[in-house]
């Protein structure tokens, strides 16, 4: 069943319906979906899908061959073309009589096994664009290539591509899609351990409990997510281990430059552009209060639920996980931690919630700002946190969530509410509560009274399903 992607596909179709020379860029990092949006664009349309592999342009060209002559010459003889150029002239030749899409998937690996064919194939396009019907799809997985090699002004490509698609993981609405059999705080805690990527959503089975899909896939050694992170490193990145080390550091707590860097045992330098290819990779993310346009605050956290997960409870242990006590391991996990680490997912997921609530109109202002702040409070000599704010101009809604048992009472909107003054910047305020387990009777009599107050139960944030 396909789900999610709508506004893409859309796009995708919307195109198509012109019947002229198209060209869109699908990328997004691995796992994502990109294959899954291209193959149901491509139902019942005339198309040629070609995956370029790690090889040889020769051998490439060989597969890409074949995938032309079986889709639009089935009765030719199957003898290669004898080159790039006379391979992609042939299809946009074709493409002036009927519609065809063309989709090169793995576009990074084809253009890494032949340097020469990204000028090829803008020639291609120059040439025949004006009297072509083709739909031209290029996919990959590698971001900083997409963006740098295919879409970026140094690239051949550049100025040609008539849409581009950046696929990020489902929110959680669009996780909550793919586990009909779960209640809403497991679709949430789900959300939390698969980070929304659609191929690891994938793998939940509806039969199972909870417990035993998060078992079965992180703490078992046969499990599909129980090396996903490691594997992830080593096919995007060339010192998977230096890099491995620097999220281990973030993992553990740390979030500054330096401290990652002296954890991680390297130059300060070289973690500084270390963790911006982490960065283009959605792994990590630099933060600051966001209510700053930039500070000597700024924080690195990592930014892939899954990462965080895997990192804080199956790294520690592997060994006791490979011989045999992962069911232990698990026990343990659901038992101490999994409520923390999801109480940190639910934060996200007001903020994600905020964004369609303010597509859809039914916030009490608009907001062109929303995120995480913290900040000194020279009164009690500590830091503060605020789970996010969301601001344009002088309006503000301040949001607290709680992932606990018990309910959300009055003495912790008025903690949140003694926060908020050190942010005087706001004249008009507001305050919306998130909370897993509901609100005390005297926080509801509070907010029925005010219209300041607005109270969000984990059943409310799944409005749409």
């Amino acid at each position: 069943m396909f789900v999610g992607r709508k506004r893409e596909l859309d796009s995708l179709n919307k195109s198509y319906q012109r019947d002229s020379f198209q060209f869109p860029v699908i990328y997004g990092r691995r796992r994502v979906g990109k294959t899954t949006l291209i193959s149901e664009f491509c139902k019942n349309k005339k198309s040629i899908y070609f995956v370029a592999i790690q090889s040889t342009g020769k051998e490439n060209l060989e597969i890409l061959s074949a995938q032309i002559l079986f889709a639009l010459a089935p009765e030719a003889p199957k003898t290669p073309f004898s080159s790039f150029r006379d391979a992609f002239d042939y299809i946009f030749v074709y493409a002036k009589r009927e519609r065809i899409v063309f989709v090169i998937d793995e576009y990074p690996y084809l253009a890494a096994s032949d340097s020469s064919v990204s000028s090829i194939l803008q020639a291609a396009i120059d040439k025949y664009q004006a009297n072509s019907k083709l739909f031209l799809i290029l996919c990959g997985s590698s971001m900083s290539f997409m963006e740098n090699q295919v879409l970026g002004y140094q690239s051949p490509l550049y100025g040609r591509r008539t849409a581009q698609h950046k696929l990020l993981p489902f929110d959680y609405l669009e996780s909550a899609a793919m586990l009909p059999a779960f209640t809403n705080e497991e679709k949430i805690t789900l959300y939390s351990v698969t980070g929304g990527i659609p191929e690891y959503l994938s793998r939940i089975n509806n039969k199972l409990s909870l417990q035993e899909n998060v078992r079965d896939i992180f703490f078992d050694p046969a499990g599909r997510l129980f090396e996903e992170p490691t594997n992830l490193l080593k096919q995007e990145l060339k010192k998977p281990e230096t890099y491995n080390a620097i999220i281990t550091a973030i993992a553990g707590g740390r979030s500054k430059l330096n401290e990652i860097a002296t954890k991680a045992g390297i130059e300060t330098s070289q973690c500084s552009k270390m963790l911006s290819t982490l960065i283009s990779l959605g792994i990590v993310r630099k933060e600051y209060p966001i209510t700053e346009i930039t500070s000597k605050k700024s924080l690195y956290l990592l930014d892939d639920w899954m990462f965080i997960f895997w990192y804080r409870f199956v790294q520690p242990d592997i060994s006791r996980i490979t011989a045999g006590l992962g069911e232990i391991v698990c026990q343990e996990v659901f038992a101490e931690q999994l409520s923390s680490h999801t109480g940190r997912a639910f934060e996200d997921c007001a903020i994600q919630y905020m964004w369609r609530m303010l597509k859809v109109g039914q916030l009490p202002l608009s907001f062109n700002k929303i995120g995480r702040w913290w900040g000194n409070n020279p009164r009690e000599r500590r830091e503060e946190e605020i789970d996010f704010i969301a601001f344009s101009g002088e309006k503000a809604v301040f949001g607290e969530c709680k992932w606990r048992n018990a309910q959300f009472g009055l003495d912790t909107l008025e903690e949140l509410k003694r926060k908020t003054i050190l942010i005087p910047r706001f004249t008009s305020r507001y305050y919306m509560l998130f909370s897993k387990s509901g609100f005390t009777a005297a926080l509801k009599d509070k907010a029925a009274r005010e219209d300041d107050i607005i109270l969000v139960g984990v059943e409310d944030m799944f409005f749409d399903l």
